[in-house]
């Protein structure tokens, strides 16, 4: 906040421009006296201090997005097509979500029934699953699986074993992976597990990590919905509303 402020009471001094004083030639009484001046002006018209707080907002939010819109062309297709993560809902959807998620998170356990009803409630949405564990071992442990999953068993294994994750309470270790297997339906669970430590699923997962630095993301569950970063959880209707948007825009 208090960088906000001092950026502030710059930029409100900005439309005085560089012709009309030298402060580097004032005296030092000239300099306090000015300072003084500023300072009463300011307790005067705190209004001001607002005014520029708040254009200087809006500034930092458009070069961030157009930070965001310049990684999305620099990583778009590590994003949206990078051969190897799971692609859900429509794959011919007009509208491409993709949400890099860790199986011990909380908040991507709330979101898993939000982005299900979402894919429910609209057939033309085409979901990314990135595999991004940073939680820990266990994350990693239960991607790893997931993604072996996915491997050995197939993309339909992989959405039920996915679901069976996001649902599922305690610990992430071989008995627990066991009971998701069976539970899920894999066919050959040896086979699962001899894959999860595989230099295939190794670079899977440092792929995403290395996309995540990249796009600047530092915490699960992000979104990237269109052209548009969301970070955090988001609830069902306000995906629908950004979904909405992005269409709106599309034309």
């Amino acid at each position: 906040m208090i960088r906000a402020l001092s950026a502030a009471c710059l930029f409100a001094l900005a439309p005085l421009g560089a012709s009309a004083f030298d402060i580097d030639a004032m005296t030092d009484a000239e300099r306090e006296s000015f300072r003084a001046e500023i300072r009463t002006y300011l307790l005067e018209n705190p209004e001001v201090l607002m005014e520029a707080i708040a254009v200087l907002e809006e500034r930092r939010a458009a070069e961030a997005q157009a930070q965001e819109g310049q990684l999305l062309e620099d990583y778009r297709a590590q994003i949206f097509d990078d051969g190897f993560s799971w692609v859900g809902g429509n794959p011919d959807g007009d509208v491409t979500i993709v949400e890099f998620l860790d199986y011990r998170c909380g908040f991507c356990k709330r979101a898993h029934p939000e982005v299900q009803a979402l894919l429910a409630s609209d057939g033309n949405i085409r979901l990314v699953v990135k595999e991004f564990p940073i939680l820990g071992p266990e994350s990693e442990l239960a991607s790893r699986f997931a993604l072996a999953t996915k491997i050995v068993e197939g993309d339909e294994m992989y959405a039920a074993v996915h679901d069976e994750l996001m649902e599922m309470q305690g610990q992430v270790n071989q008995g627990a992976l066991g009971r998701v297997a069976r539970s899920a339906g894999i066919t050959d669970v040896q086979a699962v597990l001899a894959e999860m430590d595989s230099d295939t699923v190794s670079e899977m997962i440092a792929a995403n990590r290395a996309l995540g630095q990249a796009l600047q993301i530092n915490g699960t569950p992000s979104f990237i919905m269109g052209d548009n970063f969301v970070r955090g959880y988001v609830e069902l209707e306000q995906m629908q509303a950004i979904v909405e948007g992005i269409r709106a825009e599309q034309g």
